[in-house]
């Protein structure tokens, strides 16, 4: 606050003052001194709200912010629940790539320029860049396949630079999605893996998948989506090697195209498990992964911590402890497959 304030802040404080004990003396004009300590109290809690900074956070992810509606519902709670109200208390930067990774690079430089106190990252491709922009302000991953894999932070008990957050990787995490496809699909003998080769962390999803695939003695055929062009290419290449079933990978160009990837499952009548519940709102099979929803709400936590003055490097990296079973009964009726009963009893979350 500066002197020129402060004068007229402590003047109107002694009107107020002055107002108060005026009307104690002569009560007649009441509403006279009412209007007048209104307009004045009111003057200086403008004032107080004009002399505080408040703290600025920069969100950014290469989706829409249709396609992760729920993650930003699921941030903002996180917030509230810690006392920040958007634009009242804290003010946010959201920045959406709608699906188009070249244009990452512009919205990264532009939310450093902002010199925001802390940048939210949603997912890998956002990180990564954030990482090469600034090593100064903190960053936090609200999702991550694997932050020591990718290089974002030394290890997750000690992250040691300027990121931190949470992880979404599990090692057990693909060896269970081809465990579940072979209890709804026991004739399961090849699957179709779909990704995206230049995803972080998509080599190790791979090798997992083929591992657990391996184990029930199911062959794997890979299919790379580089651009939205190659969604369909994919499903006829997997169709045409006589696949059994799909594994979609974590894939930011399926991800914007949800609905034409189910469409095409359901086309072609292969079952198919996804790695984010937002695919069976558009019609999609099964979904097994953490609750994305709870990681982008815990986030929170860790922006209030920053802001409060902690350091990056000293607040570990979180692994998901809650995992979701989603499963679309109006989708499996479509491809004329039946769901187990002992699978739908493990499901917290039926859709009928």
């Amino acid at each position: 606050m500066d002197v020129s304030w402060q004068l007229s802040f402590d003047h109107r404080k002694s009107a107020i003052q002055s107002l108060s004990r005026t009307a104690i003396r002569d009560p007649k004009p009441v509403w006279v001194f009412a209007l007048a300590l209104a307009f004045l109290v009111s003057s200086v809690n403008a004032g107080g709200q004009e002399g505080r900074k408040l703290p600025r956070v920069g969100f950014l992810t290469s989706g829409s912010s249709s396609t992760i509606a729920d993650r930003i519902a699921a941030l903002r709670l996180g917030l509230r629940e810690l006392g920040y109200i958007e634009d009242n208390t804290i003010l946010i930067e959201w920045r959406f790539g709608e699906g188009k990774l070249e244009r990452i690079p512009a919205l990264v430089t532009e939310l450093v320029h902002l010199k925001v106190d802390v940048l939210v990252s949603a997912g890998s491709s956002v990180t990564g860049p954030f990482k090469e922009a600034t090593k100064t302000i903190p960053i936090v991953m609200t999702q991550d396949t694997d932050p020591v894999g990718n290089g974002f932070v030394a290890s997750l008990a000690r992250p040691g630079g300027n990121i931190t957050g949470l992880s979404s990787y599990s090692a057990e995490l693909n060896g269970k999605r081809v465990e579940i496809l072979k209890e709804i699909v026991p004739r399961l003998s090849r699957l179709a893996l779909i990704g995206q080769s230049t995803y972080p962390g998509n080599a190790q999803a791979m090798k997992e998948a083929e591992v657990a695939a391996a184990a029930y003695k199911v062959q794997v055929q890979y299919l790379d989506v580089l651009d939205s062009k190659d969604i369909d290419r994919a499903f006829q290449e997997a169709t045409k090697n006589r696949a059994i079933a799909v594994l979609v990978l974590q894939n930011n160009i399926l991800n914007s195209h949800r609905r034409q990837v189910t469409d095409l499952a359901a086309k072609t009548g292969l079952p198919a498990i996804y790695y984010a519940p937002e695919f069976l709102d558009s019609g999609g099979l099964i979904n097994y992964a953490p609750s994305i929803n709870s990681l982008y709400r815990r986030s929170a936590a860790y922006v209030d911590k920053i802001l409060k003055g902690a350091k990056p490097a000293d607040l570990p990296v979180e692994q998901p402890t809650k995992f979701e079973l989603v499963i679309n009964l109006k989708s499996a009726k479509q491809i004329g497959l039946t769901i187990p009963p002992n699978v739908l009893a493990r499901a917290d979350r039926v859709i009928r």
